[in-house]
């Protein structure tokens, strides 16, 4: 009998990409979409979807259990924000967020991980389906960083690797070796827009890192063509992320798009 995987769906096409992936492997998924979040068009690609709210925890094992689900992953961001200002708790999530010392992201959805692991289910990186998709070191672009655009990516890997560390955000935006926006819970594109706004004509270098613990069993550093097109519309030339880590949304998709805007894409590895 062929085992089913289960699909904890965020937004975007992460978890559309993993459908794909995992149908070219053979494996059964049984998908369990956030109505808040997850694109309708989940229901057209032959898996079986159940339909659930925030913060639906005990909704959640219950459908798994039903399905014969042991193992799952997690595909798709769920917005910061959507987690801290419209989550309604089930008394299995009302229970779990009783239980924490602090409420960020990370600590949250650890313990989910972890209230799944009790039922027997357990989480697996996402990244293991999809390899191919991750970012590879060194130039991946046509044209490579300049002189100017690689001194703002050594400084700023150095400024997104502290506030990563301080569980603040993963990206920032730097002109002239100087941060003109770091990542907070808007997002990456949001926070690019928001660098335009403040960098006043200068040009722009982006960088988006890993946290130096990252559980990427729920959080993948992620990187798609809407990144590139906040970019291009921003002014911003470069970008940076860590190698065997980011996760490439429609790769050669945003590749294409980098090279027509002239933006320069570098892989950096993470350091032990």
């Amino acid at each position: 009998m062929t085992e089913t995987y289960g699909l904890i769906a965020g937004n975007g096409r992460f978890p559309f990409l993993l459908l794909e992936a995992a149908r070219g492997r053979g494996l059964t998924m049984f998908v369990a979409a956030i109505k808040e979040e997850t694109d309708p068009a989940i229901a057209n690609l032959g898996a079986e979807v159940a339909w659930l709210s925030l913060g639906q925890l005990g909704k959640l094992i219950e459908v798994f259990h039903r399905a014969g689900v042991r193992r799952a992953v997690m595909a798709g961001q769920v917005k910061h924000k959507q987690i801290f200002s419209h989550l309604r708790p089930d008394w299995k999530m009302a229970m779990l967020l009783a239980s924490l010392a602090t409420r960020n992201t990370d600590s949250l959805l650890g313990a989910v991980a972890e209230s799944l692991e009790k039922e027997g289910i357990h989480l697996e990186s996402s990244t293991e389906f999809l390899q191919p998709l991750l970012a590879g070191a060194g130039t991946m672009t046509r044209r490579g960083p300049s002189p100017a655009e690689r001194a703002d990516l050594d400084y700023g890997f150095e400024v997104a690797r502290h506030l990563a560390a301080m569980d603040i955000g993963q990206a920032v935006a730097i002109a002239s070796r100087a941060c003109i926006a770091a990542e907070a819970m808007e997002g990456t594109d949001a926070m690019i827009r928001r660098a335009a706004s403040l960098a006043g004509g200068r040009g722009l270098t982006v960088v988006k890192v890993a946290k130096p613990k990252q559980d990427l069993r729920f959080d993948v550093p992620v990187v798609g063509p809407g990144t590139i097109r906040a970019m291009q519309a921003a002014g911003a030339t470069a970008l940076g992320v860590d190698a065997g880590i980011t996760l490439m949304l429609e790769r050669e998709a945003l590749l294409a798009a980098a090279d027509a805007a002239g933006i320069a894409i570098e892989g950096r590895p993470k350091p032990a």
